[in-house]
Order: structure tokens, then sequence, then C-alpha cells
């Protein structure tokens, strides 16, 4: 294979989970060109990865001019296509860019006929109730080339970036990093939670780094913690760091604290001690990945605090946890009961029985 594509058309977090897959298929072809397509605004996790020779953006919707655009430049140019994800422009994509191509299909689905019958091999993914992890079916996507195993690799997390000097010369040993927002409303730990937890860590004496991009979103989750303390002590560093730099804070702390979103998986990748506060998501599917992968890696479904490596996930003991719902009225902007019963106090003995161990 002298040329290969990794087709990784979802959300930042999806597209950093893939790196595993990168990795392997860079080991099995070291002198490989390898490069990968995703969203415009999602590939910022990969920049700078070693394994990687180009990152391809597409806009999520392409209109005919676009997809025509798209076509020409990736017309048979690749030996082989490894489609992450199991839509129908990806597989499409898959095919008119590679010679040979491997993907993930859902178990059953209306589409699967004509998408296997581009693919030549098939990984069936059990969906978001099966009890393996997204990392473990991607990485099978290389078993016809080679031995690829769900412990074998890890989560590559952007290399290291000179933080803002104001940043580099506040930030100190053994702070702790909360990551307050959610991209979406049922993944959402209450910001009121948040602000429980960061005044009892800054009554401890550690300093509390808040993380967050600049969208609108992120900054009213960020703001009922604000008021708690000045910088050194409280640092915001909300909406100034590239996820290089973000990288470079987190492994410089303590403890990563957050939700079911891109920047635990960052954390768990960059070796911090990561507490993931969990809601209606399986955990045996998207746990962030400890660093470095080792076996086993084998997180339940439902209990409601477990560790494995660096990360210890938060889970509330109801017996509906986890749904694998967009919460509890399935839709983007719902409430999660289970999150609503995990509280602050939860968190903060998981928090101090993680900085007493560090």
């Amino acid at each position: 294979m002298k040329r290969i594509l990794v087709i990784a058309t979802r959300q930042i977090g999806d597209v950093l989970l893939t790196t595993p897959l990168v990795h392997a298929a860079r080991l099995q072809w070291p002198q490989a060109h390898i490069d990968v397509l995703g969203f415009a605004g999602t590939l910022g996790m990969l920049r700078g990865n070693r394994d990687i020779d180009e990152l391809i953006e597409t806009p999520p919707r392409l209109g005919w001019r676009g997809l025509r655009g798209l076509v020409r430049r990736l017309w048979r140019r690749y030996d082989l296509a490894l489609v992450t994800q199991p839509g129908d422009r990806a597989h499409l994509l898959g095919w008119i860019a590679a010679r040979q191509r491997s993907g993930l299909l859902p178990v059953s689905h209306g589409s699967n006929w004509w998408k296997r019958a581009l693919l030549h091999h098939v990984v069936l993914s059990g969906g978001d109730d099966g009890q393996e992890h997204v990392v473990a079916e991607k990485l099978a996507l290389l078993s016809p080339w080679r031995g690829a195993t769900a412990g074998s690799m890890p989560v590559v997390p952007p290399e290291d970036v000179p933080l803002p000097a104001d940043i580099a010369h506040q930030l100190q040993p053994g702070a702790v990093v909360i990551h307050a927002p959610s991209m979406w409303p049922y993944k959402q730990w209450a910001p009121e939670n948040y602000r429980v937890v960061a005044a009892d860590l800054l009554s401890w004496g550690r300093q509390v780094v808040l993380t967050g991009s600049g969208a609108p979103r992120d900054q009213e989750c960020i703001a009922p913690l604000r008021d708690l303390g000045a910088a050194p002590q409280l640092l915001d560093v909300s909406g100034r760091l590239d996820f290089g730099q973000l990288a470079t804070v987190l492994r410089r702390a303590a403890l990563y604290i957050g939700p079911d979103t891109s920047v635990s998986h960052l954390a768990a990748a960059c070796g911090v001690p990561t507490l993931a506060i969990f809601g209606p998501t399986n955990p045996q599917r998207w746990a962030p990945w400890p660093a470095g992968g080792a076996e086993p890696l084998r997180f339940q479904r439902r209990e409601t605090i477990q560790s494995v490596g660096n990360v210890t996930l938060l889970q509330a003991g109801l017996p509906c946890v986890p749904c694998s719902r967009a919460g509890c009225e399935d839709h983007l902007q719902s409430r999660s009961d289970c999150l609503v019963a995990i509280s602050p106090e939860r968190v903060l003995e998981a928090a101090l029985e993680k900085l007493q161990g560090r």
C-alpha cells in the first residue's frame, strides 16, 4: 500500500479516536503516504500528527460543484480507503478514492447491500448498544493486513505547542483542569455542579483551570464559575488555546474533570488522571481511551464508579443507565435525569481520591 486514505467524517472526538487506526497503518506501511479526510473544523486534533501526511477538509454540505471538485481530487488516487463511519457519503468517497476499501457497517441497515458491494473488507458495528469500543472497531478495519487488537494502539494526542506567555507564566504545578461545556444539553452536567466542585478545589489550595472554546454555548457554561476567584488561582483559558496548546496544559495538570466530550478523550490520551462524568452514553463504546491503550480495556456498561488506566468514569445508579439515547426525551436539547442524579459531592470524593493517589 503506497497511498492510504482514512475517511473520518464525524465530530472532533470521533476524529481523535481514529488515531490508533492511523498509527497502526503507519506501522504496517512505514513508507506509505497516509491522508485523513474529514469535515472542515473537525481535524484540529490531528494537526502535527506525525503519522499523517495530509489533512483533507471538506464542507459538511458539498453541493454539486464541491462534489465535482472533490471527485477530481480523489479519483483513484489511493490504494486503500479505510472508511471509519457507516454513512452513505463516507462509503461513496471511499469507492471514488481507492482501489480497495475496508469499511464499517451497522449490523442491520437497509443500505448495507450496496455498501457491502463496494467493500473488500467489512467490519460490523454493534452501534451504541454494542460492547466493543469504537477504537477496537476501527482497528479491525486493518485485520486483513495485520493482527490489530483493541489494546495494541494508543490514541495519539497533538504534540505540545507553546502557550501564550501570560498563561505559561501563571500555570502552576498540580493544577486541576475543569471542562464544564458539553456540545449538547443532553450530555451537560449542570454548570452549577461544576461551580461547587471548583469552589471546593480552590478551598483545598488547588489552582483550577477552566477550558472551553470561544463559542457562545461554551462561554455560557463557563460563566457561572468565573467569579469564584482571580488569576492565577482561577485561570480561565477558554477560547484562547488550540488543541496543541490545550494538550500542553493537560500534560502539566494533576487532574482533569469533564463530561462526555472530545476534550475528555484528549485528556485521557495525554496521560492526565481523567474523571469523566457520563450520562446516557454507553461507556463500553465511548469511554475515554486510557493513555497507552494497554490491555485489559473493559469498561462495564453500568457501574457507579469504575477505573481503567488513568480514566475514572462516574455514572448514576439509575436502572435505565445507559440508555444510549439522546437523553430522556431522545433529542439533542433533552434533559438527562441520569446526569441530574450525579451529585457534586460524588465528583469531589472521586477527585480527592485521584489527587491523593497522585
